[in-house]
């Protein structure tokens, strides 16, 4: 399979036309080469998919993992990915991503194959260095199997073999579970964000809305705030700052309507509120830019024009850290889930009862919003305290 992803081969060209019936759901940037790595079927089955109702994250999950898999296998099989996948398919990639390092320094030839893991690094498909996480390995394996159920074929996903390789070398690997980002983005870590936006520069008006934003209306990801519109935003009657208190300011409502997330059906309707200053922030944002339909957050070229198109989720991403840089923090200890992470973690110092924070975010696990509760409480408990 060549490195180069262009579409002067009829057949490519002809792919790119069909993936352009998705372009609002998969990553534009990376049209060209899903051309090159999908198969027509593949191309179809995602249309299909999309036209189902299937969310989008979801799908632009599902159109990345295929690509890898369909690159992974050509180059470590010499032939296209089948459909249903034999057991041993299955096992030789786990293997080829979930290995051991110590057993790597001893014996070259195990894990993945040097000639397979240049080839998916020249198109780059593959960034990391060593074994794969656990969690992207399953990931990719419940994409695999999604994508076999909807042909309308049985797979091997639920064998005691694969089942066994997995657990056998996520233990030979040793490989700890880590968060998705290293530290969260609490109040005070905001207010430095915020200072870095204090200009009148579009980008600087842009980049504090987004952040306000993210942050207040429960710590969104990244993803909710890419794809949020003007027509998901609904004026609220003012709210006083002291709900109690007849005689504080009033203060501006505004709820976001969420529509279908990573953790609501096609028949909910999430939403959540934002007060006060982030309602200002985002109002400000929209005036200044002059928008009043269409994506909210938006690219700004180097001109100062807005773009009509919506920012990408990796570029929310982007955002963030750049003014992690600007406020001399590390950008590598923080990524835009430090938002989502830090609000919960910002109720729980704050003493929010977990429900009322939990309905805000949206969160749906118990014991996930609990795990930003804990250390809090931990930390002001007495079980740590027996000898200081």
């Amino acid at each position: 399979m060549s490195n180069k992803f262009s579409s002067t081969d009829p057949l490519i060209a002809k792919r790119v036309e069909e993936l352009d019936a998705l372009d609002a759901i998969l990553p534009f940037d990376r049209r060209d080469q899903l051309a090159a790595l999908l198969t027509d079927d593949d191309v179809a089955t995602l249309k299909h998919l999309a036209k189902e109702g299937m969310g989008s994250n979801t799908l632009r999950a599902l159109a990345s993992d295929l690509a890898y898999l369909e690159a992974w296998c050509a180059l470590a099989t010499g032939a296209p990915l089948p459909w249903p996948a034999p057991e041993a398919l299955l096992l030789k990639f786990v293997a080829h991503h979930l290995w051991d390092p110590i057993q790597r320094e001893n014996d070259p030839s195990h894990g993945m194959p040097a000639e397979v893991e240049v080839g998916l690094r020249s198109r780059a498909l593959l960034r990391v260095d060593g074994p794969h996480a656990p969690a992207t390995v399953r990931r990719r394996l419940t994409s695999w199997s999604i994508l076999t159920r909807w042909r309308g074929l049985a797979g091997s996903f639920s064998a005691p073999s694969l089942k066994s390789a997995l657990r056998l070398a996520v233990r030979a690997g040793g490989r700890p579970r880590q968060r998705k980002s290293m530290s969260a983005v609490t109040a005070d870590i905001l207010a430095q964000l915020l200072f870095t936006c204090a200009g009148d520069r579009l980008v600087d008006i842009r980049d504090r809305a987004i952040l306000l934003t993210a942050f207040a209306s429960g710590g969104r990801r990244r993803s909710e705030i890419a794809n949020l519109r003007v027509e998901d935003l609904i004026e609220e009657e003012l709210v006083r700052a002291v709900p109690d208190d007849s005689a504080s300011p009033s203060l501006p409502c505004l709820a976001i309507r969420l529509g279908r997330t990573k953790t609501t059906g096609s028949d909910d309707y999430a939403r959540s509120l934002m007060i006060g200053r982030p309602v200002e922030a985002l109002k400000r944002w929209l005036q200044e830019a002059r928008i009043e339909t269409g994506p909210v957050f938006r690219r700004i070229d180097q001109w100062g024009n807005v773009d009509r198109r919506a920012l990408t989720a990796q570029s929310v991403n982007l955002v963030l850290k750049s003014r992690c840089a600007k406020a001399g923090l590390d950008p590598q200890k923080f990524s835009a889930h430090s938002l989502r992470s830090g609000y919960l973690t910002e109720a729980a110092n704050r003493g929010i009862p977990m429900p009322e924070a939990m309905q805000q975010s949206q969160h749906k696990s118990l014991t996930q919003a609990a795990s930003y509760y804990n250390n809090p409480d931990r930390k002001r408990g007495k079980a740590a305290r027996l000898i200081v």
